[in-house]
């Protein structure tokens, strides 16, 4: 038996082998602080670790040791900082939890959902944030169309004025100016579409080449594309009945400039 195959096994975290230059056969020494690598180990595995948001920005690179040789290195045996349970199908997680709490003294114990819950509130605040954005964004946007589509109804004063004089109805000139509106709106909402899928797939590749992860920014699904196009229906609607509405009831003379 070789000496190296006497040296106990790491895992190397990807990143963290292409930041070093390991492969797997390589001998590396190992140790609680730097001024004290007295442990000799060798590389038994490169593996990519599971995508985490709570952890991307620590830029933190991690390897693996068997517990034995973990406890060898720190010097400190039968002690760990904390380690996963895997219960049986059927065993209730808080129920399990309140039993080992219940057990001995020492440690705690806690559900899985618990700890995502707790680690997940930075999201939670974020996410809030972002649909407090949206909504100002949107009562925005619903004022600007507003303004637009009075200035376009604005430009069709004379269009409006021929159409009362030769008899066509306010009925036939409202709903003309409806669907003009409606449109504008459908337009608008593909084109939102488009922006939001490309800005989606460059927030995506920028960020996963700056934190090298596999994990999703910028997620645009399809009730997400139905509820903007909706929204944008309703508003574009909302608008264009308005700014019609107000054209059909002036009367033909003062639309034409005379009145």
């Amino acid at each position: 038996m070789t000496a190296a195959a006497q040296l106990p096994g790491v895992a190397v975290e990807r990143s963290l082998a292409q930041d070093l230059g390991l492969r797997v056969g390589d001998t590396l020494r190992l140790g609680p602080t730097p001024d004290s690598l007295r442990m000799h180990a060798v590389v038994a595995a490169v593996y990519e670790p599971a995508a985490d948001p709570s952890t991307i920005t620590r830029r933190e690179r991690h390897l693996r040791l068997h517990l034995p040789a973990l406890a060898r290195l720190l010097g400190a045996p039968d002690r760990v900082d904390r380690f996963g349970v895997a219960l049986d199908s059927g065993v209730t997680p808080a129920r399990a939890a309140a039993l080992l709490n219940r057990a001995a003294f020492g440690f705690r114990a806690y559900p899985s959902a618990q700890i995502a819950s707790e680690s997940s509130e930075t999201f939670l605040v974020v996410s809030r944030f972002h649909r407090a954005i949206a909504v100002i964004t949107t009562a925005a946007g619903a004022v600007f169309l507003l303004c637009i589509m009075l200035l376009k109804v604005e430009e069709r004063r004379l269009d409006a004025a021929v159409m009362r004089f030769v008899g066509v109805r306010r009925r036939t000139i409202f709903a003309a100016l409806l669907i003009e509106a409606a449109a504008i709106a459908v337009l608008g909402s593909l084109v939102g579409v488009a922006f939001a899928y490309v800005a989606g797939a460059a927030t995506n590749a920028y960020y996963r080449r700056f934190f090298d992860t596999t994990l999703t920014f910028s997620l645009v699904t399809p009730g997400i594309v139905a509820f903007g196009v909706a929204l944008s229906l309703a508003l574009g609607l909302g608008a264009g009945a308005i700014a019609a509405w107000r054209l059909v009831r002036t009367r033909p003379l003062v639309l034409w400039g005379r009145g």
